[in-house]
This record gives structure tokens, sequence and C-alpha cells, in this order.
């Protein structure tokens, strides 16, 4: 029995289209892929200028809550800083004592992991990014913890 010639063309038509079929579909696929992946990459390196430096540090600075302790033994240092630092707009939530009198110089600590707040706080007050750490700590509820030391009277000079 013969075939008739134009059934076997047909059939390759049909295998042929749907060959045709799955490779545009596939590279749709892929384009969108990569250009997914390409304004990822992009948004990650900032390219688009969103959530500068600055604007981070003006957004977090309304919202940073701060504890303040007396490191120094002098009373009244932390309660001084406190009010100073709340004419500042600064939402202080806790003031004390620290485990120590015996810190020289200040410290600022950073508690989230986002150290913009705590340089912010160490050049309001005046103290040198070299007495910034950080130490995230899930358990505190709050973003920086400034230790006054015995330099006190140098950082109130300053303001």
């Amino acid at each position: 029995m013969k075939e008739k010639p134009g059934a076997v063309q047909s059939e390759k038509r049909t295998g042929h289209r749907s060959t045709n079929l799955f490779l545009i579909i596939s590279n749709l696929i892929l384009s969108i892929l990569i250009l997914f992946l390409g304004y990822s990459l992009l948004s990650k390196l900032n390219v688009f200028g969103e959530n500068s430096e600055i604007d981070n540090i003006v957004k977090h600075k309304k919202n940073m809550q701060i504890e303040v302790l007396n490191g120094c033994g002098v009373d009244g240092v932390a309660d001084s800083f406190t009010d100073y630092l709340r004419t500042k707009n600064f939402d202080v939530v806790n003031t004390g004592n620290y485990r120590s009198y015996n810190i020289d110089n200040s410290i600022v600590i950073d508690r989230t992991g986002n150290i913009i707040n705590a340089e912010y706080l160490a050049e309001v007050i005046g103290i040198d990014n070299k007495q910034v750490i950080q130490q995230k700590n899930k358990n505190y509820f709050l973003d920086v913890t400034l230790i006054i030391g015995k330099d006190y009277k140098q950082l109130f000079q300053n303001n």
C-alpha cells in the first residue's frame, strides 16, 4: 500500500511546527528570566538610586530607639545625655548604669545590624567612629546603646 505524498509532508509540518513552538516558548521564558535576574542584580547594586545612605540615615533616625548607660560613675551623666538627645528628637527608651564605671572612652553599640544608626548617633554626640561597634542582640528591643565614658566632658564641649 502506497502512502500519499501529502500525508507525509503534513506530518513533517506538524512536527516542525510543534518544535518551533517549543523553541519560541523556551526562548520567551529564558528572556523573562534573564530580564528578572538583571533587574534584581541592578537593584542590589543600587543602580536605580533607591535607598541612598542619606535616605537611610533620615529614615532610621526618626525611629531609632536608644539606651543611654553611665559608664563613668559620675551622678547624672546618663540623665544629662538623655535630655540632650531628646532635644535632638532621639527616642531614648532606657537610661541607667553600665555594669562597670571604668569606661574611659564613650562607646556607641549597634544592636540591630544597622550600623548607620550608631554612626549617626556618634556623629551627633561627637564620638569618633572608631568607638562605634556592632553587637547584634535580638533580645534587646532597641537600636543603639550609648555607654558614656570618662570622656563625657569633651563630648559636651563639642556640642
